[in-house]
């Protein structure tokens, strides 16, 4: 398929090539997990219990997913400037040594993490009933993990050339072989929780084969070998901060908020665990697409920066911003009407499903101001603003951890849940605000030492 000339197509096309099939990207790789909790979740006897066991693991493999952006999502706007300004040499050479950036950290951290499991387990909250649920998934996850990393990181640079149909791809095959396994794994060769891991990470190495015949086949610029330069990975590190930063404390989210569990519910813990692995797995139904729309337009951001079309560059931004406010405002709207059919297919328990409706609805009513967090966020990792879009992105985490543990002493154990919804709402003001008034500056800064095209739409 054709690739999207970023710098010339209509903006409003461009916006809506890039952003749809990110969004069903996103869409897509959230029914990984979704998947593997919905079959566990109805597993004779056991189901429950071992839902809560690997909602527990799902920091982990946010944590390892969080490396994969470090290197892609830092890398690939830094080669859509350059495709943008027309230098490939340079192009070709970030690709290089983002690929080895990402073969090295994709072995080096999912060993890291299988020595140290048990205790990260434990931190993580899980308790002595889900424990060995945990440690069964993510045991065999973590064999697999480094064709997740390398999907999902490599996956960003074919989203940046303007490949966006086969960037959504790589997440569809994932998730395909995920669907059609998981049943055969779990139930039909009786594998339970070790089967839903086996089938997962066959499906991750399915996306990893892909994009890897597409990036040395069908790309404009391709994988290679060599002008290997430390300082360089380092820039690209720098610039994969951000989004680091918004996934690996995504982890320490879930760390607090399950420890803020098992503290204010006592006896009910398991049970909160598990509606916690419910919530979360529905608010990822929105905020996932949501990232698909402020990060896979990152490439039109960044490609029309380095090409100085500042004009085109800040129209495609308001577009982006009303994109991601009307999707957050249909999603709000209607996740009144699907929440309980949703809880339905992990649990038939009518105790923890009406929890969990509430708790749903609470997380629910931050999530429209979200979609100035992300797209705020993400325009700055675009135009090469690590520093800026941390700031937003720990502003936001660090709010959410501290009233995840005091709101819980004042009105009790729905306080937990409370924490994400007031967070969400108070970070994207501050967001706001904050690119008010940096945005024009970077613009200014932009034109005084580019002055030429600026009117080029």
């Amino acid at each position: 398929m054709k690739s999207i000339d970023l710098g010339n197509d209509k903006i409003n096309k461009t916006i809506f090539k890039l952003a749809i099939p990110a969004m069903l990207g996103q869409l897509v790789n959230v029914l990984y997990g979704i998947v593997d909790r919905m079959y566990i979740g109805n597993i004779s006897e056991i189901g429950d219990i071992a839902l809560g066991g690997v909602g527990v693991s799902v920091p982990i493999t946010t944590l390892l997913t969080s490396f994969s952006y470090l290197i892609g999502v830092g890398g690939a706007p830094l080669l859509a400037m350059n495709l943008g300004a027309k230098r490939e040499k340079e192009a070709n050479k970030i690709l290089a040594n983002g690929f080895l950036a990402m073969l090295v950290i994709s072995i080096i951290i999912p060993l890291i993490t299988l020595c140290a499991l048990d205790p990260l387990l434990l931190a993580f909250g899980a308790t002595n009933e889900n424990l060995i649920y945990a440690h069964e998934y993510m045991f065999i996850y973590l064999l697999g993990a480094p064709f997740a990393i390398m999907a999902l990181g490599l996956n960003q640079f074919i989203i940046c050339q303007g490949n966006s149909m086969s960037g959504m791809k790589t997440m569809l095959i994932g998730a395909i072989v995920n669907i059609i396994l998981d049943p055969i794994f779990i139930f039909t060769f009786k594998l339970n929780v070790a089967g839903a891991a086996i089938a997962t990470v066959i499906a991750q190495f399915a996306s990893f084969m892909y994009t890897l015949i597409v990036l040395i086949r069908k790309t404009q610029i391709r994988i290679n070998f060599g002008n290997y330069d430390l300082k360089l990975i380092g820039r690209i590190m720098i610039m994969g901060l951000s989004p680091f930063i918004i996934l690996a404390t995504d982890s320490i989210v879930n760390i607090c908020l399950n420890a803020s569990l098992k503290q204010a519910a006592g006896l009910d813990a398991n049970t909160y665990l598990t509606v916690s692995t419910i919530t979360t797995s529905f608010f990822q139904l929105i905020t996932m697409p949501l990232l698909g729309i402020s990060s896979g337009t990152q490439s039109f951001i960044s490609f029309n920066y380095g090409a100085n079309k500042n004009e085109r560059l800040m129209h495609g931004e308001r577009n982006i911003l009303l994109f991601a406010i009307i999707f957050c405002t249909i999603s709000f709207g209607l996740s009144f009407l699907i929440a309980k059919p949703f809880i339905k297919i992990f649990t038939n328990d009518e105790y923890i499903s009406n929890i969990t409706i509430e708790s749903i609805k609470i997380f629910m009513y931050g999530i429209i101001p979200l979609a100035f967090q992300y797209c705020f966020v993400d325009c700055l990792t675009a135009l090469a603003k690590p520093k800026a879009a941390a700031f937003c992105s720990l502003f936001r985490k660090c709010l959410i951890i501290s009233t995840t543990f005091l709101l819980p002493l004042g009105i009790g154990v729905m306080g937990c849940f409370y924490a994400e919804m007031i967070s969400d709402i108070i970070s994207s003001i501050v967001t706001t605000i904050f690119f008010v008034i940096v945005f024009p500056k970077i613009m200014h800064r932009h034109l005084l030492l580019n002055p030429i095209f600026i009117n080029n739409k």
